[in-house]
């Protein structure tokens, strides 16, 4: 900072996807009577001549009769939003020396000003505050609306800000006590949704998979007929998902952090997330994009479920872009000036009908549907796609004395228990590898950590002969056979692992059959 020749510098960072870049604003008084903005502002930074002018005023302080220039530095990294209304503020007020320069380059500052001079609450805090964690700032200055959120990165002084008046009595001396409250330092969280699978009568065969899929982090795709319970089991899917660790549930937060309105809640996200998009979804509100890129359901879902019902009724398109986040965990939006990464590690489960009319594999009903129809209604959803689903499920109707059965049914709470235990084999074999479950594994991990037995081995290559299977569906059938043995504490697998995981595979086998 140097005062003597009227330029102030003030550090602040611009978030790009969840990651936040270091963005510093410079600020210039000369004689004269304009205000220029230059590094790439967008239109609402162009526009924030007006709001501080009335902030500064409102305040209490004076607005500099001169020519002031701002920079936004580096220039080639896109500046949006109001967020930077607070450190040119400053800056202004520290070039005309009404407000302590030094050491103000030593805190992040930002915050989006009210005509009054009152700081509004911005997008972003968490990733801000991991910014200035990781670049060793003595801290963050931002809106006392966001300095909960910011707080939970822990180990950084947060200092939330009411107004403009406020901050500059900070860097004069009068220091407000930082929020107290820090990362929590569980280990895990688990917040039960209130859905239990005790409620879902019968459907033993599809609990067990469910389970299975819990267990390894598989897709999942369930074909019945309509009442046959697929929308029911699949909200209660998210009760049997192991706990987050605090990293995963501090990186979804920043996704909803950067993604959330205002009004929302800035808490940490201790349950996995489950979102559940109408069919008439867009590709870009599925995936992510806009003119300003904002994270789109597949992100939202990110360390937890999304939960595609009717999945044919969903346009063949916005299905398509499914197909690379579910191999790479990321999706990437790339736009003239910037590309943009969000991270999409989610499990997908998908429910169907077999047909239009929804009877043809009803026990009880004849279907109604020409067999030309049933093909155009399948082809609906690719084979691409489909062969990317780890497990196919047929879901039948529950026979009425099963509805009537009194017994209680096994809870949420009993198969959670079973799925975190071998959750847990899995991180210790795949640790130091960036992969928490069966389902991320790699070839070279599928190699190492899948081997066969002889009878084994031999059951895998007479499927793959038999039902034409894909070397990618290979690969999924031994992943869920090492889930399949981890469930039973196993290490290694055995050729019933190999025949339970085949099963699983219902349209391959349909589609051999035929």
């Amino acid at each position: 900072m140097h005062l003597g020749c009227v330029i102030v510098r003030l550090q602040g960072c611009a978030v790009s996807g969840i990651k936040a870049h270091a963005v510093q604003t410079e600020v210039h008084l000369i004689q004269g009577a304009k205000f220029h903005l230059v590094g790439l502002p967008d239109s609402a930074m162009k526009e924030a001549a007006v709001r501080l002018f009335s902030a500064i005023v409102h305040s209490g302080f004076r607005y500099p009769g001169k020519r002031i220039t701002i920079n936004m530095a580096p220039a080639d990294i896109p500046k949006e939003g109001a967020a930077y209304d607070l450190p040119m503020a400053l800056g202004i007020l520290g070039a005309s020396g009404q407000c302590p320069v030094d050491g103000t380059d030593e805190y992040l500052i930002m915050g989006e000003l009210s005509l009054d001079g009152r700081l509004m609450p911005v997008k972003g805090a968490l990733s801000m505050a991991l910014f200035a964690k990781e670049n060793a700032l003595k801290g963050c200055i931002l809106p006392s609306a966001n300095a909960q959120e910011a707080a939970l990165v822990g180990g950084i002084p947060i200092y939330g800000m009411d107004d403009l008046q406020q901050v500059v009595a900070f860097f004069k001396g009068k220091v407000p006590l930082p929020v107290k409250r820090e990362g929590k330092n569980s280990d895990s969280f688990h917040i039960s949704s209130g859905l239990d699978f005790s409620e879902v009568k019968g459907q033993a065969e599809i609990k067990r998979a469910m389970e299975i899929s819990a267990a390894g982090g598989h897709n999942l795709l369930m074909i019945g007929p309509p009442g046959s319970g697929k929308t029911m089991l699949a909200r209660r899917l998210a009760g049997i998902l192991p706990p987050m660790s605090f990293e995963e549930a501090l990186e979804t937060t920043q996704i909803h952090s950067v993604a959330r309105r205002k009004e929302e809640s800035s808490e940490l996200l201790e349950s996995r997330p489950f979102r559940a998009p109408h069919h008439s979804i867009s590709d870009a509100a599925l995936v992510g994009g806009g003119a300003q890129p904002q994270p789109g359901e597949i992100s939202m879902a990110h360390n937890g479920i999304l939960f595609l019902d009717e999945l044919p009724e969903f346009r063949r398109s916005v299905l398509e872009v499914l197909r690379q986040p579910m191999e790479e965990g990321m999706v990437t939006i790339a736009r003239a000036r910037s590309v943009v990464d969000y991270p999409a590690r989610f499990m997908l489960v998908a429910a169907m009908n077999p047909c239009p009319c929804g009877y043809q594999s009803h026990p009880g009903r004849n279907c109604s549907c020409p067999e030309r129809a049933i093909e155009r209604y399948m082809s609906k959803v690719s084979g691409p796609l489909m062969d990317r689903i780890d497990m196919h499920l047929e879901v039948l109707p529950v026979e009425a004395s099963q509805l009537q059965d009194k017994a209680p049914a096994e809870s949420s709470e009993a198969i959670r228990q079973r799925v975190v235990k071998a959750r847990w084999r899995q991180r210790d074999r795949l640790r130091d590898s960036g992969v928490h479950s069966n389902s991320g594994m790699s070839k070279k991990q599928i190699d190492s950590f899948c081997a066969l037995d002889s009878v084994g081995s031999s059951l895998l290559h007479k499927a793959m002969d038999r039902m034409q299977l894909s070397a990618r569906a290979f690969d999924k059938i031994l992943k869920i056979s090492r889930t399949i043995a981890d469930l039973e504490g196993v290490e290694n697998i055995k050729d019933t692992h190999i025949a339970e995981a085949i099963q699983y595979r219902n349209l391959d086998r349909k589609a051999w059959s035929a």
